[in-house]
């Protein structure tokens, strides 16, 4: 007879500098399959400002990245126990931001950027969230396969949103971009795409464009 419990969990998240509470921006990216917050947000080190709060979440699944010992990364979930790694993962994200949230003295204009397996969690717990977006960066992934249509699309009426991707990310295929059309069709959503010279990887000068805006 198999039977569950909730109980209180710690996760790790890191950030671009401490909370100043006058940050006019804050920034939530979250991070691929096998990587950690702490290595991840070093990307976005470099737009750091007084005015721009960057918080990358962890996920809270580990695993070894070869065989049984060695390098540690994180995954947001995988085919086991699916439903619920959902369902902790959007506890734990509302509760990161009600805590982060309660910091600034004014509400911040709220960004999320998710890289690859990354952009499914974002935008699976985006769409069900309580506030809004300015603008969601889908960077080497896309929206969650099971995300809800009709509170999606209502949710981001006004967020701007940007497809990012490489010319030679192994992940991607015509298929999987299809997929991602249908889903803008879907949402009434016509994003602006942004690709590169590359591969499954986050690339300095996109970004920098994209916090630049």
């Amino acid at each position: 007879m198999k039977k569950s419990i909730q109980f209180s969990y710690e996760a790790h998240y890191s950030t671009s500098h401490a909370l100043s509470g006058e940050e006019s921006e804050l920034w939530l990216v979250f991070h691929g399959y096998g990587q950690l917050a702490e290595f991840f947000i070093r990307k976005f080190i470099p737009f750091d400002n007084a005015n721009r709060l960057v918080i990358a979440p962890e996920a809270t699944n580990y695993h070894y990245l070869s065989g049984f010992q060695g390098r540690v990364g994180a995954n947001w979930m995988t085919k086991h126990e699916r439903e619920l790694a959902i369902a902790n993962n959007h506890r734990y994200l509302d509760g990161l931001m009600e805590t982060v949230l309660s910091g600034f003295r004014q509400p911040p204009k709220i960004h999320v950027l998710g890289f690859s397996q990354g952009a499914a969690t974002a935008t699976r717990w985006a769409s069900q969230w309580s506030e809004d977006l300015s603008s969601l960066v889908l960077w080497a992934g896309g929206f969650a396969h099971d995300m809800q249509v009709m509170g999606a699309r209502e949710k981001f009426l006004n967020t701007k949103i940007t497809v990012v991707y490489g010319n030679q990310d192994e992940f991607l295929n015509q298929e999987s971009l299809e997929k991602q059309k249908e889903w803008f069709e879907k949402l009434h959503k016509k994003p602006e795409v942004i690709t590169f010279e590359g591969g499954h990887e986050l690339n300095a000068s996109v970004l920098k464009r994209i916090f630049d805006k």
